[in-house]
């Protein structure tokens, strides 16, 4: 969402933080270990409340808050609640780093649920990490959240989605395969490493499939005007263009594009998944649009059916991806502190890396050995604005 410059200064910033508080966190007399007489587990929510992209953190928030009312009705883990504290981290790495410091230092949580975005995610793990507090990503994509530099797994972070190269090698395949078109041009936010890296994966893949890549033009976050670079796109005579992006922008690209009359399909990602890009974008432009996700509310089957008429019966609304993810989260990181009977991070962290065949919103949830899930995705198509169940994969 910012430059890499800016998160590397953010996240160098969280590791001399996480420094000077290494050891701190891990549960207060309420939230102690299970054996010692406990009441409740204290789990902090890090969200994209305000700023950029909180429509994905209070998404994200919602679903997670509904598994929290679920476990609680149902008597809690082993005999104890779940009680929530949240830090708006602004859509901003540096804030995230912040909000991530005060709810391990001051409210003492035993585990942490998001931010949603990957660059948020990278500013806060340094902290929780060295505090030994585990840390569920319920959206963020960028393949390095559960790794290192020399690939070796972070024990204490983990996510409840796939992965950018996944869904980048999904549209690709889906782009050769089932639209059969044979060049693509580009439009990437090169302030974005979740975009720059499905750009590379995407282009890789496609190649390896025989396909062409016509031109590949690049934009900022928060730019407004992208005809000079549709234009130029257009120019390539492309069969589709991939747009990587995060809604905010892509709907406005989809926008435009139709306005120049680029009415070739346009393909995403699952940062497109949010209401405000058809409203922004027009229903009519938003025709021949795909994007890969892991969830639509149009997907029958019947646990994604139940989790939906639950978020209806509290929101007053139908979930988006987000939401499901945050709620997936949830009973996964309950789940963990049932089997691990302790506020103790590690060994919450333990228990989560043994997550296996766990009933969730979408299907089966297990962790492979690099914390991601072994999940479901979707290619949705969008027809006068409404998501529709293109392809159901895995």
């Amino acid at each position: 969402m910012k430059s890499w410059k800016k998160l590397a200064s953010a996240a160098l910033a969280a590791v001399v933080v996480a420094g000077l508080l290494g050891g701190c966190g891990g549960g207060d007399k309420k939230s102690g270990d299970a054996g010692k007489g406990g009441d409740e587990f204290v789990v902090g929510v890090n969200a994209e409340l305000t700023g950029n992209v909180a429509n994905y953190g209070k998404s994200m928030k919602s679903g997670f808050e509904l598994a929290v009312e679920e476990v609680n009705k149902a008597g809690g883990i082993n005999g104890k609640k779940i009680r929530v504290v949240e830090a708006d981290n602004k859509s901003e790495p540096s804030e995230s780093g912040n909000a991530a410091t005060k709810i391990v230092t001051k409210d003492k949580v035993v585990a942490v649920i998001g931010p949603a975005t990957s660059g948020c995610v990278a500013a806060e793990e340094p902290i929780l990490s060295s505090n030994k507090v585990p840390l569920i990503a319920p959206c963020a994509t960028a393949p390095g959240i559960t790794v290192d530099k020399s690939g070796k797994v972070k024990p204490f972070v983990f996510r409840a989605c796939f992965i950018d190269p996944y869904q980048g090698e999904i549209m690709a395949k889906f782009a050769s395969e089932d639209l059969k078109v044979k060049k693509v041009a580009i439009l990437h936010d090169s302030s974005s490493d979740y975009s720059k890296g499905l750009t590379a994966v995407f282009t890789e893949k496609f190649k390896a499939a025989g396909g062409t890549i016509t031109a590949d033009e690049a934009y900022l976050a928060k730019d407004i005007d992208f005809k000079a670079a549709l234009t130029k796109l257009k120019a390539t005579n492309p069969d589709a263009i991939y747009i990587p992006g995060y809604y905010e922008e892509v709907a406005k690209i989809i926008k435009q594009a139709r306005e120049i009359g680029l009415n070739v399909p346009l393909l995403g990602c699952d940062g497109w998944d949010s209401p405000k890009l058809v409203e922004i974008a027009g229903k009519e432009a938003t025709n021949k649009c795909y994007f890969s996700n892991a969830y639509t509310a149009e997907d029958k089957d019947p646990g994604v059916q139940k989790f939906i008429s639950a978020y209806k019966a509290k929101f007053n609304k139908v979930p988006d991806v987000f939401a499901m993810e945050g709620y997936n989260a949830g009973l996964v990181l309950f789940n963990a502190l049932k089997t691990a009977n302790s506020a103790d991070g590690t060994k919450i962290a333990e228990a989560l890396a043994k997550t296996k065949d766990l009933q969730v919103a979408n299907g089966k949830f297990s962790y492979d050995e690099y914390h991601n899930p072994v999940t479901t995705a979707l290619v949705i198509e969008l027809k006068d604005g409404v998501q529709t169940l293109n392809k159901k994969i895995g």
